[in-house]
């Protein structure tokens, strides 16, 4: 999942080398926690008007997460 969020979001992004992922342990619910740090200048992009990109970004995630039988969630830092 963490190639993944990393290989869409870089397509979005102007600088690409700036983004980083953090995965955290899964919680007492199962549920892996993804930590997506951009660029202060590409947050915007990242987020999109009334956040759309960025639910778009967690819809794509959390399906192949589905897929593997995984729980999963994007936090944009």
């Amino acid at each position: 999942m963490q190639e993944l969020l990393i290989t869409i979001v870089q397509g979005l992004v102007e600088h690409p080398d700036a983004v980083t992922v953090s995965v955290s342990e899964p919680d007492d619910r199962g549920v892996t926690v993804y930590h997506l740090h951009v660029a202060e200048d590409d947050m915007g992009r990242v987020i999109g008007k009334q956040g759309r990109i960025a639910k778009a970004i967690r819809t794509i995630v959390k399906a192949g997460a589905t897929r593997s039988g995984e729980k999963v969630q994007v936090d944009i830092d």
